[in-house]
């Protein structure tokens, strides 16, 4: 015969609702009686279910996750960690592409696409927070990236600020002065850039250096290209080039490196360059390529879990969660310090 719940709670050592709680994700569990629930269910080979269970609850198991580009790598990345850790709560996830088109958005929150889904994560680039607030629905939501939530949603971030101001004081304390940053964003409403852009100014001003206008740089899109066309304006620009470039994502920072090789700026001697995402490219370019890391897989448990918390409570009592996800910067070749006259490395100096 088949194990049941009660069989497992029996040999957890815990009650029949514990073990249900951790099968079903749908209240925080100690990290203890989780392991405790989970070897009892793999020792006795114990199959919840499943459509039984989201029939007596009304559910599906179904959520939802929009996202600006499938052909991003960083977004890329994120959807399939989504996937991973809603699969160890037996939740199916169906993934949609709104390229960052406010309609597209809207459709998805109000639910006019007539799919039926338990939940959907967000990362919004269209809407503003106001239309974000007035146009969902009651379905239960996690939004993604710098939206305000006010009050209708839970909302996972990195600190964008503090992130750039980190690169950016890294490629001060390796003797750069002369920072240009690429990446800036105005026609977007997500508020991304403007935090890194704020970050950079601040690590700038801290260490006595002016931030200069001309060396801040508008993309229409975070893709390579963009990075290249962006580097190629900066070294044509027939005045001062810089020694240092901070990126908004990596895929501009292997743009910018692709031009500054075509036009024979050597990467790091001449011009160092941090980027931002961390996606396996920039693990693998030449030179490899120094980043800040936001926690990809903790951004996704997070989400999940706001999702959960809302999903499975009763009457969305939950308040909402405005979460903030680690993140590390990651120092590989693309920074390393500049030989001096006499061969020896440039001393860093310190931001103040």
């Amino acid at each position: 015969m088949s194990s049941s719940l009660k069989d497992v709670a029996a040999r957890a050592g815990v009650s029949a609702r514990t073990v249900s709680n951790v099968v079903s994700g749908s209240a925080r569990v100690a990290a203890d009686t989780r392991r405790r629930v989970q070897e009892a269910i793999d020792e006795l080979g114990y199959r919840p279910n499943l459509a039984a269970r989201s029939l007596r609850a009304g559910r599906t198991g179904i959520i939802g996750l929009a996202i600006p580009e499938l052909h991003s790598p960083y977004f890329a990345e994120l959807a399939g960690l989504i996937v991973e850790e809603a699969r160890t709560r037996a939740w199916t996830v169906i993934i949609d592409q709104t390229l960052g088109d406010a309609e597209a958005e809207r459709r998805l929150l109000t639910g006019s696409g007539g799919r039926v889904m338990d939940g959907l994560i967000i990362s919004p680039w269209a809407l503003t927070a106001q239309e974000l607030a007035s146009t969902a629905r009651s379905l239960p939501i996690v939004l993604l990236g710098e939206r305000s939530p006010q009050g209708f949603a839970d909302r996972v971030a990195v600190d964008n600020v503090s992130a750039a101001d980190e690169a950016t004081t890294h490629l001060l304390m390796q003797g750069r002065r002369r920072i240009a940053a690429i990446g800036l964003q105005p026609h977007l409403h997500n508020g991304t850039s403007d935090l890194r852009a704020e970050g950079y100014r601040r690590a700038l001003r801290r260490a006595g250096v002016t931030p200069r206008p001309e060396w801040e740089r508008t993309v229409n899109t975070l893709h390579r290209k963009d990075g290249a066309l962006a580097m190629a304006d900066l070294l044509d620009s027939g005045g001062e080039i810089p020694d240092a470039v901070f990126t908004f994502s990596d895929e501009l920072a292997l743009g910018v490196m692709h031009m500054a090789h075509q036009k024979g700026v050597r990467v790091p001697e001449e011009l160092a360059v941090v980027g931002f995402d961390d996606i396996e490219d920039g693990r693998y370019g030449r030179p490899t390529l120094t980043t800040v890391s936001p926690d990809k897989r903790q951004i996704a448990r997070l989400a999940l879990q706001c999702l959960a918390d809302r999903i499975y409570s009763p009457d969305n009592e939950v308040s909402p969660s405005d979460l903030t996800a680690p993140h590390r910067l990651v120092i590989r070749a693309s920074t390393a310090q500049r030989p001096g006259p006499s061969g020896r490395q440039h001393e860093a100096v310190p931001a103040t």
